[in-house]
């Protein structure tokens, strides 16, 4: 995702400066270069070393040590970031102070920035700070963070560096084509549940994670995002609108008040295809013998089919064993755009997992196998065909 990107990265003396070797090491997995430069205080939490480990690139530390070194690192860079944060830095570059090299890197810096801010809870609340924060945010600056919680000194409050995956969820946001900005895609995930009494339902597989991946990919992308997932441990992604529900009833409600608005649709959530046909309002007592009754839940994406206008209309057919032919026809019946085939019996494959292996079917008759990949990875080329198809916003 970041093959190709050059990023500087700046470390600041704060006892977060361990957060900051993941960081890196998930950059350089997504195909970053990552150059790092390191504040004299940060050298006292993580040795230069680590980094240059870590980073497999030098580590530069000293203002005086090499010709220009604050003009020549920046003129490749596609981003300056400085993970952790800490008051006395952002003070110096809200200020324009260049007494140290990441400081006078930062004065020579022309691109995206980015900062990840981490110290006390009353250091983030003085006055001060937050004046320079606004500051820098005002000039174009991208925060993330930080976050409530412990801090290293024992006490508790608005403090703690962002997440690792939050702060390079934020550098792909940077970094990513913005090519489907206008765009309003509407994107569902995850299963939905269906009672048969106040504690027990029926429901299936999903763990949401095809759905919310194409959620933050497209937000990456520049869309403006609408995810509608039923029960799922994940996390929302940041920047996209989310409606959790739990029926079907209740997504096809939500769906069919947003899809009036939405550009393009995915339709990633695995909708259950039944739901009893009565409601016990009370738990049913243990029985040797049980018979539930069932009546079908509406077809979500039939109903998009018949409205869609001039939107693209994108679903999911997944099947146990490579039969393409239900996929095509189920593309045709619910007058679909696309629809993303997965056999859920191969290795790798279907449901609450990482990885998948699917065929994009449009309707045009093309069909392009995907080998084995992250549901990230899917995501992605999802998009790249809705980039290519897609409609004039409206």
């Amino acid at each position: 995702m970041l093959n190709g990107k050059n990023i500087l990265f700046g470390v600041t003396g704060s006892i977060a400066a361990y957060k900051s070797l993941e960081i890196i090491r998930r950059l350089t997995e997504e195909g970053a270069s990552v150059t790092v430069i390191m504040s004299e205080s940060a050298c006292r939490f993580v040795s230069p070393l680590t980094f240059e480990i870590i980073s497999g690139k030098p580590v530069y530390t000293d203002l005086f040590e090499g010709y220009v070194r604050h003009i020549n690192l920046v003129k490749e860079a596609h981003l300056l970031m400085v993970a952790p944060a800490t008051a006395n830095t952002i003070n110096k570059c809200a200020y324009g102070i260049a007494d140290n090299l990441l400081c006078t890197v930062w004065l020579s810096y022309e691109g995206p920035a980015l900062m990840a801010p981490a110290m006390n809870a009353r250091m983030y609340r003085n006055s001060i700070v937050q004046q320079n924060i606004k500051s820098l945010a005002q000039r174009g600056v991208i925060f993330v963070g930080p976050e409530s919680g412990d801090l290293a000194c024992g006490e508790e409050g608005v403090g703690r560096m962002s997440d690792v995956s939050d702060v390079v969820d934020t550098v792909k946001c940077i970094l990513a084509q913005k090519d489907l900005r206008g765009h309003r895609i509407l994107v569902t995930a995850g299963p939905t549940r269906e009672s048969f009494d106040p504690v027990r339902f029926i429901s299936n597989r999903s763990s949401g994670r095809m759905g919310f991946a194409i959620a933050e990919a497209a937000h990456r992308r520049g869309a403006e995002v609408t995810l509608i997932s039923g029960p799922s441990m994940l996390k929302p992604p940041r920047g996209v609108s989310f409606i959790p529900v739990e029926r079907a009833t209740d997504m096809e409600k939500a769906v069919l008040k947003k899809f009036r608005k939405a550009t393009s649709a995915i339709m990633a959530a695995a909708v259950c295809d039944y739901t009893p046909s009565e409601r016990n309002k009370s738990k049913i007592p243990k029985k040797k013998d049980f018979a539930l009754k069932l009546r079908e839940t509406p077809d979500i994406l039939q109903k998009l089919g018949k409205r869609k206008d001039k939107r693209l209309l994108i679903g999911f057919a997944a099947e146990t064993g490579n039969d393409k032919k239900r996929a095509q026809d189920k593309l045709k019946r619910k007058n679909l755009d696309l629809i993303v085939f997965n056999d859920v019996t191969r290795r790798g494959a279907g449901f609450d997992t990482d990885t998948n292996i699917v065929s994009l079917m449009s309707r045009d008759g093309d069909i392009h196998d995907l080998p084995l990949m992250r549901k990230e990875e899917i995501a992605e080329s999802i998009l790249d065909w809705i980039a290519k198809h897609k409609s004039k916003p409206r």
